[in-house]
């Protein structure tokens, strides 16, 4: 079993849901609702796996709230 942090955004343009993994080329995809996402990011991944391990390029480390004035 692997274990991926996705990080999900709602595109403003197309009310689509977004997701990528951070660091994982090719491991991203859309759907109309969180759990579509859900399943089509499972569906890509898992195709990436069939090649073999990752090869990461980086780590999801957290979210940070910058404030400007």
């Amino acid at each position: 079993m692997h274990k991926f942090t996705a990080i999900i955004e709602k595109c403003s343009e197309t009310g689509l849901y977004v997701g990528y993994v951070p660091g994982f080329p090719g491991a991203h995809s859309q759907g109309q609702t969180l759990d579509e996402l859900h399943k089509n990011l499972q569906e890509v991944i898992s195709m990436l796996l069939e090649d073999g391990e990752p090869s990461l390029e980086g780590e999801f480390v957290g979210t940070h709230v910058v404030m400007v004035a």
